[in-house]
């Protein structure tokens, strides 16, 4: 089969241990999984540059240190997954569900995630240039110190998120949510939140908008805090 120009050796339906797949990694040959159980295996510091993981079950799985770039994982289940320090430059991932993973101190530049559960995962101190992200849960996901400079962050959900210390200046939010994420030390400035979910953010928090753009009604329900009543002026 051949994926993106490269040709990859399909392997369909089968549970795989370690052995075989460092005994098929060893071929050179970027190899496509189709519909495979490796839950729980350890694959950590090999080398699967270039394959495809399709529709398999990767609950647990270890891929720590493991090199990755290019990799594709499509439709994948890997609840509880481990990529810590692994290189995952340019790799996709689509329509998967890795909740509770962690990629803390993976190497994610030009890495891109779409249509997936991210709930509770670790991305602490990764190493990410051009990361895209959406379409996506990351609901308790630890996200600090990321830079989201001039991004557009389409329908993410950060609700209950460590995002501390995130630079979202110039960023534009489109049918996201901030609901109770932890903002502490966050720059907004120049960002356009009209179409967030601020629900949980109190008065006295707002000070960490001081430069974003909100929309009215944004702006009645935090006031509302106060007890005022914001009535837009009629024409």
């Amino acid at each position: 089969m051949s994926v993106n120009g490269t040709t990859h050796a399909t392997i369909s339906g089968r549970k795989l241990t370690r052995r075989e797949i460092e005994a098929e990694a060893q071929s050179g040959m970027p190899a496509h999984l189709v519909d495979c159980d490796v839950q729980e295996a350890n694959l950590a510091r090999l080398t699967l540059a270039g394959w495809t993981f399709e529709n398999c079950r990767l609950q647990k799985v270890r891929f720590d240190g493991a090199v990755l770039h290019d990799a594709r994982f499509v439709s994948c289940r890997g609840a509880f997954a481990s990529f810590v320090g692994a290189d995952l430059a340019d790799a996709s991932f689509t329509g998967s569900d890795f909740n509770n993973g962690s990629f803390r101190g993976a190497g994610l530049a030009s890495v891109r995630f779409a249509r997936c559960k991210l709930t509770g995962a670790d991305f602490t101190e990764i190493k990410a240039l051009d990361l895209t992200i959406e379409e996506s849960v990351l609901v308790c996901a630890k996200m600090p110190s990321r830079s989201f400079r001039k991004a557009r962050l389409r329908q993410i959900d950060f609700a209950d998120a460590d995002l501390r210390k995130c630079d979202f200046r110039e960023a534009v939010f489109e049918a996201c949510s901030l609901r109770n994420a932890n903002l502490a030390d966050c720059r907004f400035e120049g960002a356009d939140l009209r179409r967030v979910d601020l629900g949980g953010i109190r008065l006295m928090d707002a000070t960490r908008f001081k430069g974003a753009v909100i929309s009215h009604t944004q702006a009645g329900e935090l006031l509302a805090q106060l007890g005022l009543i914001v009535i837009q002026a009629s024409r």
